[in-house]
């Protein structure tokens, strides 16, 4: 059974606010610092999807997807410069998608919902009164 999503970035309070962001999704959520740590995280469990920044201490993005294409996992890459060129690029070279930083709850939802093939989960909305 697949445990989830394998999120790789040297910011932990990244990795704390996506898990805030899919909490109501009881999607296990990893975190590897680097991408060594990646690699370790990858042999040792099975995951969904990994979201990972484009520029780690120890590699990019590309050296995940590869790893990523072999175990035939999706990749999902986060930056803050994302832009309709990095995007393309990105897609093309086979990456699942591309998530601009700072996260939007709304579109890590969307966008993990997909990766996962989970419907996210609806949030509740209390109108005021």
């Amino acid at each position: 059974m697949d445990s989830g999503l394998l999120f790789v970035s040297s910011y932990a309070r990244d990795a704390h606010s996506l898990v805030r962001m899919l909490e109501d999704d009881s999607l296990k959520i990893v975190h590897a610092r680097c991408l060594k740590g990646a690699r370790n995280k990858l042999e040792n469990g099975k995951f969904q999807v990994v979201v990972t920044e484009a520029n780690l201490e120890d590699g990019t993005w590309l050296d995940l997807l590869q790893l990523t294409r072999e175990l035939r996992m999706k990749l999902v890459v986060t930056d803050p410069w994302a832009n309709a060129r990095f995007w393309t690029e990105a897609i093309n070279l086979g990456a699942y998608d591309v998530l601009a930083q700072p996260f939007q709850e709304t579109e890590v939802r969307r966008l993990i919902g997909s990766a996962t093939s989970r419907r996210p989960a609806a949030k509740a909305y209390t109108a005021a009164s």
